[in-house]
């Protein structure tokens, strides 16, 4: 009988992990060490910890002091924050794919989406999950009970870790079915994806299967249960000691595979026992299973594509299937300076990357980003030159005299070249995707010069053109002040710098521009004049304010008196403003009533004066106006009041004899 392993069977990466994170724990703290549950779905291996002191507990309510650590399957935020309450060290092992799909679950949650978590209801990660949406999320473990969900609500599905892929895809096809608004995110291990392929592939071709694992481990029973579906027979087993000889009665060739959380020395132990069974076991059977584990090799020098599998704080780890994970030291994920790997790459990520080594001291596979990208970027960057197309890149650094841009390799963007005018902060520009032309390129001494500004000022003439062919004199746009002079502001009216003179600012006279705009204001403005030929407009914006002259025969009567200011003095007169963009003369002659040499023996600049109004003509803009005849009507009241005054008195006086005869009268009479 031969024996043939799964090509991917065994830990994966957030088991492995969340083991070497309590080894680590013992080895670091004296304290107590707990795990809330067990630390992964597999006996034997608890059963390892227990023996270096790792208590597995079932409530945090059992423990008072100590060090807690948080399970490859996660927990709710609550969990959390009460060991924070008790005072516990807390150590989160929590698998970086449950991370992420706890992440998305409060995200969508935030959102305003009714979470779907695809899976099963009563599993611990699920249960962590659905902790992260405040309790609100829905499980559906199938088709069947998603056809079940309401059609009205907008749905974010998101998926068990260890779900098989044709699960997640019908309950999303049968959400879409109803006409649901859905946002999916697929958020399966890839390694639980190749792991349930990989049983599939090889259940199809022998004549039994054993599968290895916990007996309480999720993905070792969804194993089982796919290669039992394709109709070969199919025995879950823990241990070497649960294999029955009778299970390979007539068998040529059997099949192993294993759950995510059972260790190579059990596979190993299995694959050997299985060996056993028959006498047929030899070297050619050995030669089958080496085969049948399609272990990729790789070679220093290759370019390989992998997984991110992990994002740690100096290092990220990538799944290129090979016999191990490989590692990306954090300088070489970058042609530029790093400081958190999360800003270059995320867990779920698919990446090529180069082989520096096949194995270091320790066993593990180099790799580097760096390299990779550095390859297909000189070769891309030459066919970008020689185009004129421009390239995309992310800005790194901020350098004496630019900046440092990552596209694929180091290039240097000069200050000057970064915008079309000068930038004196170039650090706004940190960490922003941006858009440049290669103007120089010498890939023997590593050097690309970029010019953001090239591209800047072509796509700044495209618009412009098109700005000039589409605008029309008359038109009122929208703009934006950009500098101000001493003769007006230019305005960017959606790419194109106009002319706003200070004349066509106001109704009324201004000394300075600033008086009514200023830098980064928005303002309405009509084009005035378009020279085509010199690529020259001109702006108004007092043509799209109310004109006062429009309403002066309304407010100023022919007779009436107003207050007036002084602002301006001529030869023949003065000149005062009733209200902003509205002036009227008042002639010397109708000074005062007297005559009048100059202005200024009666009147100066910024005086408040009372006037009367002559005559209004809004057509010519003109106001006739008089301070004599104020004064002199003022006199005339004066002498008429006066004049009052004295006939009263008179009256008075008269009033007073009657009634001293009316006295002498009666004291007659008496």
């Amino acid at each position: 009988m031969k024996v043939r392993v799964a090509a991917k069977a065994g830990f994966c990466f957030g088991v492995k992990r969340a083991i070497e994170i309590v080894k680590d724990t013992v080895r670091g703290n004296p304290g107590p060490i707990y795990t809330l549950g067990p630390l992964i779905h597999n006996p034997q291996v608890v059963a390892s910890l227990a023996e270096m002191g790792v208590v597995e507990i079932d409530n945090l309510k059992e423990i008072s002091n100590g060090t807690i650590v948080i399970r490859s399957h996660g927990v709710s935020p609550e969990i959390v924050n009460e060991a924070r309450v008790l005072g516990l060290d807390i150590v989160d092992a929590t698998c970086t794919f449950v991370r992420r799909a706890q992440e998305l679950a409060h995200d969508l949650t935030e959102q305003g989406y009714q979470v779907v978590v695809v899976g099963d209801r009563d599993h611990p990660e699920v249960q962590g999950i659905k902790g992260w949406t405040g309790g609100k999320a829905i499980v559906v473990e199938n088709p069947a009970e998603a056809a079940l969900l309401n059609k009205e609500a907008a749905y974010g599905v998101i998926a068990q870790t260890t779900q098989p892929l044709e699960n997640f895809n019908s309950v999303v096809e049968v959400l879409r079915g109803t006409g649901a608004k859905i946002k999916v995110c697929n958020t399966i291990c890839n390694a639980t994806s190749q792991r349930q392929q990989a049983a599939r592939e090889l259940a199809g071709k022998v004549g039994m299967m054993v599968v290895v694992g916990g007996a309480n481990s999720a993905n070792t029973r969804k194993l089982a249960g796919l290669c039992a579906a394709s109709g070969t027979a199919t025995h879950l087993i823990e241990t070497a000691d649960e294999l029955d000889p009778a299970w390979f009665n007539g068998v040529n060739t059997a099949g192993l595979t294993a759950g995510a959380s059972t260790p190579d020395w059990i596979i190993e132990e299995v694959r050997r026992r299985m060996s056993e069974i028959e006498e047929q076991n030899g070297p050619e059977q050995e030669e089958e299973m080496k085969d049948a584990v399609e272990v990729k090799a790789v070679r220093p020098g290759d370019i390989v594509t992998g997984t991110v599998v992990h994002v740690g704080q100096d290092e990220v780890m990538v799944d290129v299937g090979a016999k191990s994970e490989g590692i990306i030291p954090i300088r070489e994920l970058s042609c530029c300076d790093v400081t958190s790997p999360q800003d270059i790459v995320k867990v779920g990520d698919e990446i090529e990357v180069y082989v520096l080594k096949a194995e270091d001291n320790e066993g593990k596979l180099i790799l580097s980003k760096e390299k990779a990208d550095a390859e297909k970027a000189w070769e891309k960057l030459e066919e970008i030159l020689n185009s004129g197309e421009p390239v995309e890149g992310v800005v790194r650094d901020v350098v004496k005299g630019g900046l440092l841009v990552d596209v694929g390799v180091r290039a240097f963007l000069p200050a000057s070249l970064v915008e079309r005018g000068y930038v004196e902060d170039l650090s706004k520009y940190l960490n922003q995707t941006i858009t440049a032309r290669v103007i120089e390129l010498n890939r023997g001494r590593k050097k690309v010069i970029l010019s953001r500004k090239a591209v800047l000022e072509e796509e700044y003439a495209r618009i412009r053109q098109e700005m000039l062919d589409n605008l029309e004199e008359g038109q009122v746009v929208k703009g934006v002040v950009r500098r101000l002079t001493q003769f007006g502001s230019f305005v960017d009216i959606g790419g194109v710098d106009g002319l706003l003179h200070i004349s066509e600012m106001s109704w009324h006279r201004i000394n300075h521009p600033s008086e009514v705009v200023k830098v980064g204001d928005e303002i309405e403005v009509k084009v005035l004049r378009i020279d085509r030929d010199n690529e020259k407009i001109s702006l108004g914006l007092k043509q799209v304010l109310p004109n006062p002259w429009d309403t002066v025969e309304q407010k100023y009567a022919v007779g009436g008196v107003v207050k007036a200011k002084v602002v301006r003095l001529a030869p023949f007169g003065a000149f005062v403003q009733l209200e902003p963009g509205v002036e009227g003369l008042v002639h010397i002659s109708h000074l005062a009533d007297r005559h009048v040499a100059k202005p200024d023996e009666v009147v100066s600049e910024g005086e408040e004066v009372n006037v009367k109004v002559l005559s209004v003509d809004p057509a010519e803009k003109r106001i006739r106006l008089s301070i004599r005849e104020v004064a002199k009507e003022k006199q005339e009241r004066e002498v008429r009041d006066f004049n009052n005054t004295k006939t009263q008195e008179k009256n008075d006086v008269v009033t007073i004899g009657d009634m001293v005869g009316d006295l002498f009268e009666k004291k007659d009479i008496e």
